[in-house]
């Protein structure tokens, strides 16, 4: 495989997306980063040869390279390093397996599953959050808030309705607000977060069966998405990277 193509260029385009706005916790920063893999062009790994997921992975390495370059620190105080980040969302949120995700980031599969273990062993170390869980469905509401619990956060209240949901916002001032985006009867999930940002500053993290209605490229949308079903690792990893704001990057 000499180059990516069109088609396998757009489908891995979404992947990016996500991806580069979870590891720098910022939409505009995120989207930056894709642009500039799109204009500096993507070399693909001879090693996969799947045309999407090669686009995948190349997107992911070079969207690493340019978080890496712009670490201002990386886990001198403790905390995960970039890599180890990286690693997180790669296998957790965007789903690749160690080797691909190893060849993301450039190391060999045993080191690169090495890290992740340790990155894992990590998470419940993590900063603790305030969590506002936004979901109509009490039993995914009760499952949400005990994964939630047992990855070492507070639940400040549960909501089922876009009313609901700024009114606990408003009274308990949430560090991380967990999101559905369909609420029924309720309103909409999407809606009631832009409500609260409008008053409140809080990382956001939707899970839902529907990403494609917050990546349209249309509107305002979250650095976090989590894709209903999905494994407690995936939701913990996304929950320490949204309360930790990734690796500080410049502005864009």
């Amino acid at each position: 495989m000499s180059e990516i193509g069109r088609t396998a260029l757009i489908g891995a385009l979404p992947y990016a997306r996500r991806y580069a706005r979870a590891l720098t916790g910022s939409q505009a920063r995120g989207d930056a980063m894709v642009a500039d893999a799109l204009r500096a062009g993507l070399a693909p790994p001879a090693a996969v040869q799947e045309p999407v997921l090669a686009a995948r992975v190349a997107f992911y390495g070079a969207i690493g390279r340019k978080a890496a370059d712009l670490s201002l620190h990386d886990a001198d105080d403790g905390a995960l390093t970039t890599t180890q980040r990286m690693l997180l969302l790669l296998t957790s949120l965007e789903e690749l397996d160690t080797p691909h995700a190893a060849i993301a980031v450039g190391l060999p599969a045993a080191a690169a599953a090495a890290e992740v273990e340790a990155a894992r062993a990590h998470l419940r170390a993590g900063a603790v959050a305030r969590v506002l869980i936004i979901e109509d469905e009490p039993i995914i509401a009760m499952d949400l808030q005990q994964l939630v619990e047992n990855a070492g956060h507070e639940v400040v209240g549960i909501a089922a309705s876009e009313d609901e949901a700024v009114a606990i916002a408003e009274a308990e001032l949430p560090t991380l607000v967990l999101a559905d985006v369909n609420l029924g009867a309720g309103g909409d999930g999407a809606t009631a977060v832009a409500r609260i940002l409008a008053t409140h500053r809080a990382p956001v993290i939707f899970v839902t069966a529907y990403p494609e209605r917050l990546l349209t490229g249309q509107d305002l949308e979250p650095a976090f998405i989590i894709t209903k079903p999905f494994e407690p690792t995936t939701l913990a990893v996304a929950t320490y990277q949204a309360v930790t704001r990734g690796v500080h990057l410049d502005p864009v």
